[in-house]
């Protein structure tokens, strides 16, 4: 059987669900261990090297879609070339190596390792290193935050981060599963949606020197993340709900605040996570030297407290247990016939 036959690699969509809910399981065990390569740290390092070649002197709008196009295709031509090889030598070189992208795609443990830094440092009553730690999570100034301006910095990237890093990756490979084109596997979809996501992060801000050149780079990611913004964030208010967080206060907040941000889907999370804690996020925070006005999500029927941060934590981890259950009965109907 060649690269070409059948379903996705000659492999039919059973397989690759069943290596999706591995890749979950392993991702909640291991995280990303730093000994191991990552695919994401040489996106980066390709994106910076490309960044200080492009950006500067005329044109950078039309250089920005370049950067968008070349990154894509460099990083389909990667994981599509070493699919091919892997899977011409031996089919479990190919599984291993899928299963590895897999787990790289996905960043619950990862997050939530990084977060609980930023919150064990406040616990100590740290200010200095708990700046230091929630700057490495965020785009805004942090070095003279005060402490509830921690706490509402965490939550927020927290709450963005379970669409970019959790739930939008599912989204994607479960996507791959059922796409019957050989070429457009789970862990290719997921590989171009993480290097979209990854161009967004580093070059997609409104703020100079980024403002022309991260143009296409933000509005991509902005129309990829659309539909798992929306769909990932009534994970988030089913998970809240069992969970035992005030879900009406959810729904309500969700419904009148999901569009106060300037990005078209970051409100969305929020407003959840706003919502189930009953806490006021939004306001103004400072990027690159500029002050930037944002409204306010939520209403702050309780102060922002450090276990907060926990509690955004939660959300996460159940909203992905959330959607891999649906996820596995839909399988088992699928595939069942």
């Amino acid at each position: 059987m060649n690269l070409i036959e059948g379903l996705p690699l000659g492999l039919g969509g059973g397989f690759w669900f069943l290596l999706i809910l591995f890749g979950v399981l392993l991702d909640w065990l291991i995280g990303d261990p730093p000994w191991l390569p990552h695919p994401i740290i040489a996106m980066g390092k390709t994106i910076g090297f490309l960044n200080k070649k492009l950006n500067h002197g005329k044109h950078k709008r039309a250089k920005g879609f370049l950067l968008l196009f070349f990154v894509l295709g460099l990083t389909g031509a990667i994981v599509f070339g070493l699919q091919w090889v892997l899977y011409s030598i031996n089919i479990y070189l190919y599984i291993i190596f899928n299963l590895y992208l897999i787990v790289t795609s996905l960043a619950a443990k990862t997050l939530a390792i990084e977060v609980r830094k930023v919150m064990s440092a406040l616990m100590g009553g740290d200010i200095e290193v708990s700046r230091t730690q929630v700057g490495y999570l965020v785009g805004r100034d942090t070095s003279q935050l005060k402490e509830t301006e921690i706490i509402r910095a965490t939550v927020e990237t927290t709450a963005e981060n379970t669409i970019d890093g959790v739930l939008a990756p599912i989204f994607y490979l479960l996507l791959g599963a059922l796409i019957p084109v050989p070429w457009l596997n789970p862990v290719m979809l997921v590989m171009l949606y993480k290097a979209t996501n990854t161009l967004d992060s580093m070059v997609g801000y409104i703020q100079e020197p980024y403002k022309d050149f991260g143009y296409a780079s933000a509005k991509f990611d902005d129309l990829i993340n659309f539909i798992p913004a929306r769909v990932g964030s009534i994970f988030m208010l089913v998970a809240g709900m069992f969970l035992g967080y005030t879900f009406n206060d959810g729904c309500r907040i969700f419904k009148r605040d999901r569009h106060n941000h300037k990005s078209p889907n970051s409100a969305h999370p929020e407003s959840v996570v706003a919502g189930l804690l009953g806490i006021q996020l939004g306001g103004t925070n400072q990027y690159f030297g500029e002050t930037l006005e944002k409204p306010t999500i939520g209403d702050a029927k309780s102060p922002l407290e450090i276990l907060d941060i926990r509690e955004t934590i939660t959300i996460m981890y159940g909203s992905e247990v959330v959607l891999m259950v649906l996820a596995t009965l839909m399988a088992v109907i699928i595939y069942s016939f």
